[in-house]
């Protein structure tokens, strides 16, 4: 109900533009008809009018990106609200249950896993959302070093798979022809970088579903790029929506891709780190259901 209350207010404010340009347009045409031997009040009445249509123009498109924004954000607010609610119900009910009741070794453990799993969970939100604000107002990279960045996409992999549970095949690496185990090195911050790579990751992860098949790889195609490249078989993204994903708070608004969690905030934080890195982030996909490869490219180092 709500978002359909949002997309009536910003098709309204677009039809008011519309209608304003037209009826300024049709006013200036009208009044160069009318005074078309008057030159001096002519030059001045079209640049009048211009600046009207120009004004209703920026007016109207800012309106509608403000009303877009507050969507948003709201989505991101309920988002966070979940993540940081849930996990804090779950420690709470464990802490309640071993207070009140006597519970086994074996289970008291059992507790124990769940609780420091839902404490990663809700430390985990709390960074994005840290780490969101950070990249908003800072340079990123602070400690900058060559570093074989080969390394650490195995060292992000391994991680992802312990902390998701994921099989070995599950999050595969998939070697690049002509690099046989060489080093690829990069210059920049090893833990900016990792924190990019993490979230290519665990977005992948996320949007897959119950079957995670997900390729890694990474690949040099000329002198002065490394390329990181992460293919998953998910949910899929439609074309029109490649481009957003990239944006603070931005998740797409489809029954498949909603049902997974998060802040919509990962890929914003990949695109702020590889633009202050010298690189850049994009997405393809076929369509919905049929996948998605996210590639991250980078600076060689000394390029």
């Amino acid at each position: 109900m709500q978002l359909t209350s949002r997309r009536k207010k910003i098709a309204f404010f677009l039809v008011l533009g519309i209608c304003l340009v037209a009826l300024a347009v049709f006013l200036n045409v009208s009044w160069i008809f009318l005074h078309w031997r008057q030159g001096v009040l002519l030059f001045v009445g079209v640049i009048f009018f211009a600046a009207i249509i120009l004004g209703l123009i920026l007016n109207t498109g800012f309106l509608v990106r403000e009303i877009r924004l507050n969507e948003y954000h709201d989505s991101f607010i309920n988002s966070v609200t979940h993540e940081l609610k849930t996990p804090i119900t779950s420690i709470r009910l464990y802490l309640e249950t071993l207070q009140r009741r006597d519970v086994d070794e074996a289970q008291r453990q059992q507790f124990y896993t769940l609780m420091l799993e839902d404490a990663d969970r809700l430390r985990g939100t709390v960074d994005q959302v840290l780490k969101a604000g950070e990249v908003r107002y800072k340079h990123l990279a602070r400690s900058p070093m060559d570093l074989d960045f080969g390394g650490l996409v195995r060292e992000c992999m391994e991680l992802a798979r312990t902390r998701h549970r994921l099989q070995p095949a599950a999050l595969h690496w998939q070697e690049r022809a002509g690099l046989n185990g060489a080093e690829i090195k990069v210059h920049g911050d090893p833990d900016e970088l990792r924190t990019a790579v993490t979230n290519i990751l665990d977005n992948a992860i996320k949007y897959s579903g119950s079957n995670v098949d997900i390729s890694v790889g990474v690949e040099t195609p000329d002198e002065e790029r490394v390329v990181l490249r992460v293919r998953d078989r998910g949910v899929g993204i439609p074309a029109g929506e490649l481009k957003r994903i990239f944006k603070r708070f931005y998740r797409v608004p489809r029954r498949a891709a909603s049902q997974a969690k998060g802040t919509g905030l990962g890929l914003f934080i990949v695109r702020a780190i590889a633009r202050a890195h010298g690189g850049k982030v994009f997405a393809e996909s076929a369509g919905e259901s049929r996948g998605t490869t996210v590639t991250l490219e980078l600076p060689r180092s000394g390029a």
